[in-house]
């Protein structure tokens, strides 16, 4: 399919796709407290005429925007949630706008816009008659946290698509197409009795001594858990003053592993693990299950349509401004972490990235048949219908997500991969409302490779963790 046509609309946009990416990255929200990010775009798409439904999955900040009838319907992922303690301006020294405050550095500022970008433009086509499907742009909460795309498949909201599609800023542009780690997200908080430490500690029983307990018997897990397996946790709560035998403590664990099963087994026996500390120190122990995300399922067939239209769309066009600020934060990463994080590369390809400040050329998969050791709530759509992915040079070679280097290049040059983005995006929603036989090649791919029936790990009864992010 003849492509330009969209591209032309998407450019007719960029104006305010680009304002739309500085709006957020100028108020960064946390996960489920986005508050104004999801009106912000939920707004642009209500005002073209696109059908919202908000407060998907008990989320205020989570939202559905539709358009058009029929068959087939494609979806396409939006996030727009920022990171804790990465405020950052627009420099290439360490520089909070507000220290302590969020920051959007895993580039969602570009990512939902890039979803908005796309759906207008397919609307277009609808409009002009063009093509025939219907397109929802799913505006999804918290995915640094892994709770947004899982609460709303609990609420069916993926159930009636054909197909998914999203992206995500990176420092290199190629279909993602590595398998990621499902996870658990639980809390446990032992109760015991509070007591002066030093004149009556025999009153008292140290919540504290069972967080550590608990602490100690996950790491003597990790000998018996697959090499792939990851078992991390911090301490929320460890009590106040040293004096106070801690009467409340709580732990916090991320348990990850390649399938849904075994992070389940993990969970469990962890979950052992928290009633022995508890008898051990005679406290009592509550557990709080936060999320439970599933690992993700590439579909080639449909990352194959993702990398042609990349292809078509690209390179990004970075300017000689681009380039001289994206060297200026180069510098400040070490040799090592821009080897790193290019190692996965092909030899061929490897050298040339690494002499490169922006590498915005799309690439085929360099992480097929890998796994990646994190998570992403994807992982959940697309056990429930074909999907696909991609990474967009957001960023210069080398770069890490979660850091200052990363914000300052969304606020910046990163708005032109949104652009990008949504150009790929549009290009391959429209190719799957006209080719009847990609959407048939997707689903058939999916139905052999996905293993199992999609059955959401959220326990009976579990609320978004709106504390988390406080």
């Amino acid at each position: 399919m003849n492509h330009n046509e969209t591209f032309e609309t998407v450019e007719s946009l960029e104006a305010e796709l680009v304002s739309l990416t500085e709006s957020l990255w100028e108020q960064p929200e946390l996960g489920l407290h986005e508050t104004e990010s999801a009106e912000l775009l939920s707004s642009v798409l209500r005002d073209a005429g696109f059908d919202i439904t908000e407060g998907i999955g008990g989320m205020p900040t989570a939202f559905s925007a539709t358009y058009g009838e029929g068959e087939p319907h494609v979806g396409i992922l939006g996030e727009y949630d920022a990171l804790p303690g990465l405020s950052q301006t627009v420099s290439s020294n360490r520089d909070p706008v507000e220290a302590g405050a969020p920051g959007h550095g895993c580039g969602h500022n570009l990512f939902g816009v890039a979803g908005v970008g796309a759906a207008l433009a397919a609307k277009r086509a609808i409009d002009d008659g063009r093509a025939e499907g219907t397109v929802t742009f799913f505006g999804c909460p918290a995915e640094e946290i892994l709770v947004g795309k899982v609460f709303m498949a609990r609420d069916g909201a993926f159930d009636d698509l054909d197909a998914a599609l999203t992206w995500h800023p990176s420092h290199l542009s190629a279909p993602f197409m590595a398998q990621t780690l499902a996870m658990n997200s639980v809390e446990y908080t032992f109760h015991g009795e509070s007591a002066h430490a030093a004149d009556s500690p025999q009153s008292g029983r140290s919540a504290l001594d069972a967080v550590e307990l608990l602490n100690t018997g996950s790491e003597f897990m990790r000998e018996h858990v697959s090499d792939d397996a990851r078992i991390h946790y911090t301490i929320p709560d460890g009590g106040g003053a040293p004096n106070v035998v801690p009467a409340e403590a709580t732990a916090w664990f991320y348990v990850r592993a390649p399938t849904r099963d075994e992070v389940d087994r993990i969970t469990d026996w962890l979950d052992d693990v928290a009633e022995g500390a508890a008898l051990m120190t005679q406290t009592t122990v509550s557990r709080r299950f936060h999320t439970g995300c599933y690992d993700y399922v590439a579909n080639h067939a449909l990352s194959d349509a993702l990398l042609e239209n990349m292809r078509l769309a690209g390179p990004i066009p970075y300017t000689d401004e681009d380039r001289e600020f994206a060297a200026e934060l180069q510098e400040t990463l070490s040799a090592e972490t821009i080897e790193a994080r290019t190692a996965q590369l092909p030899e061929e390809r490897r050298e040339v990235a690494r002499s490169s400040v922006l590498y915005p050329d799309a690439q085929p998969s360099y992480d097929v048949g890998t796994v990646l050791n994190g998570s992403t709530d994807v992982g959940d759509v697309s056990w429930i219908t074909p999907t696909a992915q991609f990474w967009a040079a957001s960023w210069p070679v080398g770069t890490p997500s979660h850091t200052w280097q990363a914000v300052a290049a969304n606020g910046s040059f990163g708005s032109k991969a949104a652009v990008y983005a949504a150009k790929v995006l549009a290009a391959t929603t429209l190719d799957l409302f006209s080719d009847e036989a990609l959407v048939a090649a997707a689903r058939e791919e999916f139905e052999a490779s996905v293993p199992g029936d999609y059955e959401c790990a959220l326990p009976e009864g579990t609320e978004p963790p709106f504390h988390l992010t406080l």
